[in-house]
């Protein structure tokens, strides 16, 4: 009896012992479970950034995508109640001959149907793109062209027009290389051009900066805004994108009546 009594509380030991094994297994288990959801949540967000910032600057990017009003954001403006011109498509076999005077500014006004937006050029300091868009513009290559995307994510808030496709995915039917990268910044009023992945890839369409941004000093810097034209820029931002998301089309049609570029 003594030793039964003896096997049976050792058995009882054992099987508590294995209960509490099991039990703390389990409990990592879940932890594990717990740390790889968070893991992969992180690196979801950072690759979301990611495509985000690519996709969005880039001139190969066929696709218009949709976004909303931001939170908190003011009432949408009215914009204009006129339809847009017809587009007419031009496409050019090859970069322009570089005409521009490197040692004058120039000036670019875009009068887009929610008011007018207007840039200095600095011919020093991007002379082809500069070229490029004093070249564009005599050819009224602008007119009649949408706004077609516009990001207010962190870090991240612009405008993007130029394309004359009206998908992200249209350009001049050439190709620059980027320009005055070094030490670039991209912040409030900055004009900046988009581009794909690839190098030697900026086109016609280009970004108009209404918050500092993060963006890498990869995005030609062409010019600059004033006060004036980021009053307009802040109440097209307002307006919001279509589904309510933060990056795509703005819920109302956003395009560029007139763009002209003239020497200071």
């Amino acid at each position: 009896m003594p030793s039964n009594k003896r096997q049976r509380e050792l058995a009882r030991r054992r099987a508590e012992r294995q209960a509490s094994r099991r039990a703390e297994e389990r409990a990592r288990r879940r932890k594990r479970r717990t740390m790889l959801g968070l893991t992969v949540g992180g690196v979801a967000v950072g690759i979301a950034l990611i495509l985000l910032v690519t996709s969005l600057l880039g001139d190969d990017a066929k696709k218009a995508a949709v976004s909303a009003t931001p939170s908190g954001a003011a009432t949408p403006v009215a914009c204009g109640a006129t339809a847009p011109p017809a587009l007419k498509k031009q496409t050019f076999p090859k970069e322009p001959a570089l005409t521009v005077d490197k040692t004058k500014t120039y000036r670019a006004e875009a009068k887009t149907s929610c008011g007018t937006v207007a840039w200095t050029m600095d011919a020093a300091k991007a002379p082809h793109t500069v070229n490029s868009f004093v070249f564009l513009a005599s050819k009224k290559f602008y007119d009649g062209t949408f706004c077609h995307r516009m990001t207010t994510s962190p870090g991240l808030v612009v405008l993007q027009c130029g394309d004359p496709e009206g998908t992200g995915g249209g350009g001049p039917g050439y190709t620059l290389a980027e320009e005055n990268l070094k030490g670039a910044t991209y912040k409030r009023g900055t004009v900046a051009m988009a581009k794909s992945s690839a190098p030697h890839s900026t086109g016609s369409q280009f970004f108009l900066v209404d918050k500092d941004s993060t963006l890498p000093p990869e995005y030609t810097v062409v010019g600059q805004m004033d006060a004036a034209s980021l009053a307009v820029l802040d109440k097209i931002l307002a307006i919001g994108t279509a589904d309510g998301s933060t990056d795509g089309a703005p819920k109302s049609k956003v395009y560029i009546e007139t763009l002209r570029v003239s020497p200071v």
